[in-house]
């Protein structure tokens, strides 16, 4: 089910895609492709994909394997070509692109509505822990390597920043966001069901009331090849902390309409980010 647009809304109309991917790139894309048309159809202007959109392997070295070069391969051809075809700006979720040292970064490349890229931003905060609780353990590392700088993209409606996943439980990093101009952030994540499930709505609407912007979160959901199990619950949050739409665990998308100018009414009413304290003592 998707979220429904109020037709009186002026604001920009984001779908964030949710997906249970697999091994086969291939079949992967090809859904991609389905979905960022559905969603260009029902009126969407970005489109957000989750991370690892074109692949969930049973082995966590397989991304290695279909690493690209950056600027050229299929999976960045593929996202180039729906988002001109569509006439959307997508948010590829992430992919593994290669990096002269080491193992490929995990890339979130972004693509204006005529297939140029815009930006990419490497994902900074890597999923290495030891889930409370269970027998999960992920070393995010041993396979990835970690980027070093935030992004925030211009696009038409404003600054767009960019996070994936594990990203959001930093909120230094979204003040960053916000400090750079960003009204709204994009978060591809395939947060585990475990995780998910105790902290991925709360999550996301406390990075969206503590900086008062809209987030786009597009995930992963169900079991994946090797077991591993994502919680979904792609979501759209508003500035006030307001669950905008969401989806439940089914693949599909979900619709939302997004006011940047809200956002930067908010901003200036309640005005939490002019009064913050930057000069408090170091421990």
């Amino acid at each position: 089910m998707t979220g429904h647009v109020s037709p009186g809304n002026p604001g920009l109309v984001v779908a964030a895609v949710q997906m249970r991917s697999g091994e086969d790139v291939e079949l992967n894309l090809r859904e991609v492709r389905d979905r960022v048309h559905e969603a260009a159809r029902a009126g969407a202007s970005l489109v957000v994909l989750p991370e690892n959109f074109a692949a969930m392997a049973a082995r966590d070295d397989f991304r290695r394997e279909i690493a690209e070069v950056d600027g050229e391969g299929p999976i960045q051809d593929a996202l180039a070509d729906m988002a001109a075809s569509a006439g959307v700006w997508i948010v590829g979720g992430t992919m593994p692109l290669q990096v002269e040292h080491g193992a490929p970064v995990a890339a979130c490349c972004v693509y204006d509505d005529s297939g140029r890229r815009q930006g990419r931003y490497d994902k900074m905060h890597l999923f290495d822990v030891d889930v409370p609780g269970g027998s999960e353990r992920y070393r995010e590392s041993t396979n990835t390597t970690a980027g070093e700088s935030p992004l925030t993209v211009t696009t038409p409606w404003g600054g767009l920043g960019l996070a994936v996943c594990y990203d959001l439980r930093f909120p230094e990093l979204f003040r960053r966001l916000a400090s750079s101009g960003a009204a709204i952030v994009a978060v591809p994540a395939a947060f585990t069901y475990a995780t998910g499930s105790a902290h991925w709505e709360v999550l996301l609407r406390a990075r969206a009331i503590e900086n008062l912007n809209y987030l786009v979160a597009a995930a992963q959901t169900g079991v994946h090849p090797g077991g591993r199990r994502t919680w979904g619950h792609s979501a759209i949050i508003g500035p006030w902390g307001e669950v905008v739409a969401e989806r439940s665990d089914e693949p599909g998308i979900v619709l939302g309409a997004v006011d940047s100018q809200r956002a930067s009414r908010l901003r200036a009413e309640f005005p939490v980010l002019v009064h913050r304290r930057l000069d408090l003592p170091e421990d």
